[in-house]
């Protein structure tokens, strides 16, 4: 569901989508998600930093709300909090937000996704690809490398082995 008519960023936050919309400059525009694959990766993600969340001193969230800018709301599927948080609707950078992508989705969507995270000052991003079962460490710069071996993210540094998401 993307929406011709613009609406109001408070209409927005008090309608319930399911499952949840980005919200971009007054429009409401529908992630794709919802397949296996996609599902399975979002939940071994989510588990691997949920199962060390006291070690590496993080809370780990899928599908939560994050407000990248005034009028921007973007729905990582998996971000991880540094220390943790009581914010309902994430307005602080996340250290790491993910997005694992779907056959339909659309390489330009993705980046304005990314460039929205890198712009709030995120200062790690992933693209899981669990079609080609693979992942991309995402720059500031527009990059994505490929990653083969260990996703790892900046200070402090956290290392997740592709074959622990990817069995």
């Amino acid at each position: 569901m993307t929406t011709r008519t613009l609406i109001p960023v408070e209409e927005y936050l008090t309608t319930v989508y399911r499952p949840d919309c980005d919200y971009v400059d007054g429009k409401v525009l529908e992630r794709n998600l919802g397949e296996r694959d996609h599902s399975y990766i979002q939940v071994a993600l989510a588990a691997f930093f949920f199962a060390r969340r006291k070690t590496w001193n993080l809370e780990v969230f899928t599908e939560q709300r994050v407000q990248v800018r005034q009028n921007r709301f973007r729905i990582p599927d998996v971000c991880v909090v540094l220390g943790g948080t009581k914010e309902k609707i994430f307005t602080a950078p996340p250290f790491l937000c993910v997005e694992i992508l779907s056959p339909e989705d659309r390489m330009s969507r993705v980046q304005d996704r990314i460039d929205d995270y890198f712009a709030m000052g995120v200062p790690n991003v992933w693209v899981v690809d669990p079609a080609r079962r693979c992942a991309y460490h995402a720059t500031a710069a527009g990059d994505l490398h490929r990653v083969t071996g260990v996703l790892r993210t900046g200070d402090p540094a956290l290392e997740v082995p592709l074959d622990e998401i990817f069995e």
